[in-house]
């Protein structure tokens, strides 16, 4: 599984953080995804590697910024840590 957080700006309320939750759904498979206005930033879990061009052009299209992504494995956390 691979976590991507990507710098969004332009969000000012619930609603573009929904607005870009709904656009990266849309556009790509993922396990889930959340936005914060406050942290400028959406994250996204998918157990594939996502076109990361691809995830830009689609927040983009939602009439926000799009800028660094960042691209880590991603591993759920269970119980003692495993």
């Amino acid at each position: 599984m691979w976590k991507y957080t990507v710098r969004v700006t332009g969000m000012m309320c619930g609603m573009c953080e929904s607005h870009v939750n709904d656009a990266v759904r849309r556009a790509f498979p993922v396990k889930k995804v959340t936005s914060s206005r406050s942290k400028k930033e959406t994250t996204v879990i998918a157990e594939t590697e996502l076109d990361e061009a691809a995830l830009r052009e689609a927040i983009q299209a939602t009439g926000y910024d799009a800028g660094e992504i960042r691209k880590e494995p991603w591993g759920k956390k269970g119980l003692f840590g495993r």
